[in-house]
């Protein structure tokens, strides 16, 4: 029990996120199937037949791992209840969230059958009414609930966004089974532009949504910079621009197969791919924002802009590094043994999962420091070979992915010196506290992705399929990135450290995204996308040489 209570907060955002994603895909699939294709059954003729065969299919497993999803997190919350206040199961599983749960987990199941088993108008219509009960059920669990003002102008609002989201996001698998199933250029310019149709109007939905709560839990234009909310907005909408750019893109490709049925479809399909990836991630950032309390409460110790420009304002970085010895951490430890042997009994300076931080000195800040500093050296040179690589002008730069394995290593023995190898608590007991735990997960990911990214350089996979392993990885890096959170006292502090965080996160989107959208298509797409993510890793290097906790 102990041991859940400590990674309780991360792993409710992992599952808020698993649940949006599911959400977004029931609803999603139930939108194509009343909004696409009913409507164009006539149209599609005999691939009509496959393509709603195979989208409920994929309807049935969405809607079947929603529901898996809705009823872990019930699962969860319940026992972390019943870990913290003396009530029993009964009470604990009767609770508001945990009833809205567990009829959540049962919409999504009956989706399912009814996806499978049966077919006709009265399905489709009772499948529509159970997209709605979903969207309601959600709401019950948002922040607007919580509100004693404007509640019902926040819900409503709550309920446009997720449904923009789901008919938009959620719509583009099916889009794309659809594209895979149909032939010729007629078939493809009939899905194409009624997805666009449905997306427009999604869009319209999910902004309409999206301003009416950042006006209401934002506050004022100083939460935008001035809390943890605001700055998660902030890449939120950065993200949202990014899927709008892709999917204008495909507007454009839509419009030319509606004056040309001979149009290449390929590059419309790669991009809803990465529209999908970029999709997911914003569901995950949505699921961080909603941990967090609302701007608008937040009205004390934010961060003023003069401290975010001191904050980003360049300065030589930190290449050498205090040894453990000065540690606050260690050098209590060292107290209390000593204390120990003279028959006096001190705390433990450090419990992980505790909730009682690490002490820390400007020896610590500056350990940090070094950390994340040579991070971005390594970082820089990445970025730089592989430019090098691309231009041709150094062939050998195609060995930069050893640089990942050393800097796994490195941040595995520096990343939390109060921990094995170089600390004292041990490796498992040290996975209790969630930021110890997230930044295992980083090194083994940094580490994956540099030995399959080597491998693909130098040839020694035969099968294209691995090289996808650097998107992919990058991709779920960066989005785990987005749900990381530094446990300090000092919201300022806090805040501080993870504004740095959000555009490293941004870029590495960036980088894996296009990266994939080169492996995947060619012609002058893939040529500048193979410019874009070694810049994005240049970038990367450069805010971590600037990074600063003081």
């Amino acid at each position: 029990m102990s041991t859940l209570l400590d990674i309780f907060g991360f792993l409710s955002v992992i599952l808020r996120g698993a649940v949006l994603v599911g959400q977004s895909l029931v609803i999603g699939g139930i939108a194509f199937q009343l909004l696409l294709l009913r409507p164009l059954a006539f149209d599609l003729a005999a691939e009509h037949d496959r393509i709603a065969r195979r989208c409920r299919q994929f309807l049935v497993c969405s809607a079947l791992g929603f529901a898996l999803c809705e009823l872990i997190s019930v699962a969860l919350q319940c026992t972390v209840l019943m870990g913290t206040v003396d009530i029993g199961l009964v009470e604990a599983f009767t609770a508001d969230f945990a009833v809205a749960g567990l009829l959540l987990a049962a919409s999504g199941i009956a989706v399912a059958t009814l996806a499978l088993r049966s077919r006709g108008s009265l399905t489709a219509i009772t499948l529509g009414i159970l997209a709605v009960v979903i969207l309601l059920l959600q709401s019950a669990t948002s922040h607007a609930m919580a509100r004693l003002d404007d509640r019902a102008t926040l819900a409503a609002a709550d309920i446009l966004h997720m449904a923009g989201a789901a008919l938009w996001i959620g719509g583009i698998p099916y889009f794309l089974i659809a594209l895979n199933l149909v032939e010729g250029g007629a078939q493809w310019r009939r899905v194409g532009k009624r997805f666009s149709q449905i997306s427009m109007a999604a869009v319209a939905v999910l902004l309409t949504g999206g301003i009416v709560m950042a006006v209401f839990y934002l506050g004022d234009l100083e939460a935008i910079y001035g809390t943890a909310y605001g700055v998660m907005v902030v890449g939120k909408v950065c993200l949202l621009l990014g899927l709008l750019f892709l999917g204008g893109m495909n507007y454009l490709l839509v419009e030319r197969l509606r004056r040309d049925a001979s149009t290449p479809i390929l590059r419309l399909k790669r991009f809803a791919e990465i529209e999908i990836g970029v999709g997911i991630t914003v569901l995950f950032a949505a699921a961080s924002l909603t941990s967090q309390p609302p701007a608008v409460d937040l009205t004390t110790d934010r961060a003023s802009w003069a401290e975010v420009v001191e904050r980003f304002t360049p300065e030589w970085p930190r290449l050498t590094s205090p040894d453990r010895s000065q540690l606050m951490a260690y050098r209590i430890e060292i107290a209390r043994e000593e204390a120990a042997k003279a028959h006096f009994k001190l705390p433990i300076a450090y419990v992980p999962g505790s909730g009682v931080l690490p002490p820390r000195d400007a020896n610590d800040v500056a350990w940090s420091e070094y950390n994340h500093h040579w991070a971005g050296i390594a970082l820089l040179l990445i970025g730089l070979l592989a430019l090098g690589e691309r231009s041709r002008i150094a062939p050998w730069g195609r060995h930069w992915p050893l640089l990942f394995v050393a800097l796994a290593i490195f941040l595995f023995f520096r990343s939390d010196p109060e921990v094995w190898p170089l600390g004292d608590i041990g490796f498992f007991a040290s996975l209790k506290d969630p930021e110890v735990a997230q930044h295992r997960v980083f090194v083994v990911l940094i580490a994956a992705f540099g030995i399959f990214e080597w491998c693909v350089r130098t040839g020694r996979f035969r099968s294209p399929r691995p090289a996808l392993g650097f998107p992919m990885l990058c991709a779920i890096g960066s989005a785990l990135l987005l749900t990381h959170q530094h446990n300090l006292t000092n919201i300022k502090d806090q805040l501080l450290i993870e504004m740095t965080h959000l555009p490293i996160a941004l870029l590495g989107i960036s980088a894996g995204w296009s990266r994939w959208l080169e492996l995947r298509i060619d012609g002058t797409a893939s040529r500048i996308a193979s410019w874009i993510w070694p810049i994005a890793f240049v970038l990367v290097g450069a805010l971590l040489l600037i990074y600063r906790e003081t």
